[in-house]
């Protein structure tokens, strides 16, 4: 059973996002927080797999508040929800350490898919949004050659691993176009995470952008 919670100021979405996910099987929703602090709070005192966050909150910022669930004993895995498509803060959310990012308005279906995929340690982002958003938001914390530097760590499968993670494929995706069973594609990934010395795949994503890969 994935447990969640929904992190909203506006009390009408927490309640559709509850509503939809109580309804599916396999998620059950735990917790419900109006701002990040009153998140952080919940997140300490129960057991999340994955939080819905809002970007723009009062009190606490959906970012802050990614940064510090992220840091917890038991952090939970985080999809950052916004209004707006090209959302700068939603690229500040991911290098804080989210899971992936959705629309308020995404189609029911895509939300759920979104907790299910996030809950077994793949990404949501779309491969075409994800370009975008890097492209138009990602300034490099690191030189171009330090991140190079890293990726010669890896080994040939990692980077072609890593070169669709960076397109936003996720594991069952890369099993496919690489003829590997997705149990292996996520021990790829997990060295490929320690490797680079990042916390999950989205900012892997990102330092392999940075080094021209994918």
């Amino acid at each position: 059973m994935i447990r969640a919670m929904i992190v909203d100021d506006d009390a009408l979405v927490r309640l559709g996002l509850a509503d939809l996910l109580d309804g599916e099987d396999g998620i059950d929703v735990v917790a419900q927080a109006s701002d990040g602090l009153h998140a952080i709070e919940l997140a300490t005192a129960h057991r999340i797999d994955v939080a819905l966050v809002d970007v723009r909150m009062p009190r606490m910022d959906g970012i802050t508040a990614t940064a510090r669930l992220r840091t917890l004993p038991h952090p939970p895995k985080v999809i950052t929800l916004t209004t707006f498509d090209l959302d700068e803060y939603v690229y500040n959310a991911l290098a804080a350490g989210a899971d992936g990012f959705l629309l308020k308005d995404a189609d029911p279906a895509e939300i759920l898919r979104a907790v299910h995929l996030v809950a077994t340690g793949s990404a949501m982002l779309h491969p075409t949004a994800a370009r975008r958003l890097i492209d138009h938001y990602h300034q490099a914390n690191q030189p171009l050659a330090a991140a190079r530097t890293r990726l010669e760590q890896l080994t040939p499968r990692e980077h072609q691993v890593l070169a669709l993670l960076a397109r936003g494929c996720t594991n069952a995706d890369i099993a496919t176009d690489l003829g590997m069973r997705e149990s292996t594609v996520k021990a790829h990934v997990s060295r490929i995470l320690t490797a680079l010395e990042v916390t999950n795949r989205l900012q892997a994503a990102l330092l392999a952008r940075d080094a021209g890969l994918g």
